[in-house]
């Protein structure tokens, strides 16, 4: 499955129909990112049970503003609408693996547990 574009539209959507959604932040003009985007395609070619999405962060100002991205690219993964991993920088195909299987094995109930009750 190819990677697919999101905006602030559809953002909550993607999150609330898929159980594991990646969203890589980047930019046209960012050369790490333009270095990524191979690797990240390729990842979502291997892996069609997951949602692998871009944010364009010049067309989507206020989405990369309200995900407090400061650094492109930046990868973040959301399970069960729960962002379970955030980190700026581009990896290469064997750190984005790593990550895509750590994010499969987190136990959401176990996430859940530590965090425990919310304070409002």
């Amino acid at each position: 499955m190819a990677t697919t574009d999101i905006t602030e539209q559809n953002f909550a959507q993607t999150l609330d129909d898929n159980e594991i959604v990646f969203v890589d932040f980047w930019a046209a003009w960012c050369g790490p990112c333009r270095m990524f985007a191979p690797t990240y395609g390729a990842a979502a070619e291997r892996h069609p049970d997951i949602i692998f999405a871009k944010v364009d962060t010049e067309a989507e100002q206020a989405l990369a503003a309200a995900a407090s991205i400061t650094s492109i690219p930046t990868l973040m993964a959301f399970k069960d609408k729960t962002l379970v991993f955030s980190q700026p920088g581009a990896l290469n195909a064997t750190g984005l693996e790593e990550v895509i299987q750590a994010v499969k094995n987190v136990d959401m109930n176990e996430l859940r547990a530590q965090a425990g009750p919310l304070n409002v």
